[in-house]
């Protein structure tokens, strides 16, 4: 969020909407940012598992939208200038010359920080909808949570069992 803004916040509502609203102009840039990190990826268990949640990040985007139909609100995107940054960080790791091992590793550290930057923001949004006694926004929110949660790990996975490993081998 800019500095200046003229976001008002009176209500746990209005905080809630303002969340979603970031949320969504967030999995939007990723939609767009995510076939980069893949096309850029050396290794093929990486790319499918950033293709993979490309589709689970699209699915992100359909359940914000029912999150707003819910709460009466239009679709709308408030620019997230976090994922911005974070998105801006991956293309430097895309773009980056070196070693495929090391770029590799490199995308997947910046994945994870995006990963880490959602569940922050799926974790907060989730609790202000059960705090608000929204009926179906906490389960969906949870469920994007949880899928954010599974594609860390399994960056994780990738990252100790191939990925650092053929990084570290590397000539200093």
């Amino acid at each position: 969020m800019p500095l200046f803004t003229t976001t008002e916040l009176n209500s746990l509502q209005d905080l809630f909407v303002d969340q979603i609203k970031d949320l969504y102009d967030a999995e939007n840039r990723l939609t767009e940012a995510i076939p980069k990190m893949a096309d850029a990826a050396n290794s093929s268990q990486l790319k499918q598992a950033l293709l993979d949640h490309l589709r689970e990040t699209q699915g992100h985007v359909s359940r914000l939208q029912q999150v707003f139909r819910e709460i009466n609100v239009e679709p709308a995107r408030e620019t997230c200038d976090a994922m911005k940054g974070l998105i801006s960080e991956g293309e430097t790791m895309v773009k980056a010359k070196g070693d495929p091992a090391v770029k590799d590793a490199a995308i997947i550290a910046a994945a994870q920080r995006v990963e880490h930057y959602e569940m922050s923001g799926y974790g907060s949004a989730r609790t202000f909808a059960e705090q608000l006694g929204l009926s179906q926004a906490p389960r969906l929110l949870q469920q994007t949570l949880d899928e954010e949660k599974a594609a860390d790990e399994k960056l994780n996975q990738i990252a100790k069992s191939s990925v650092n490993r053929k990084a570290a081998a590397r000539a200093v």
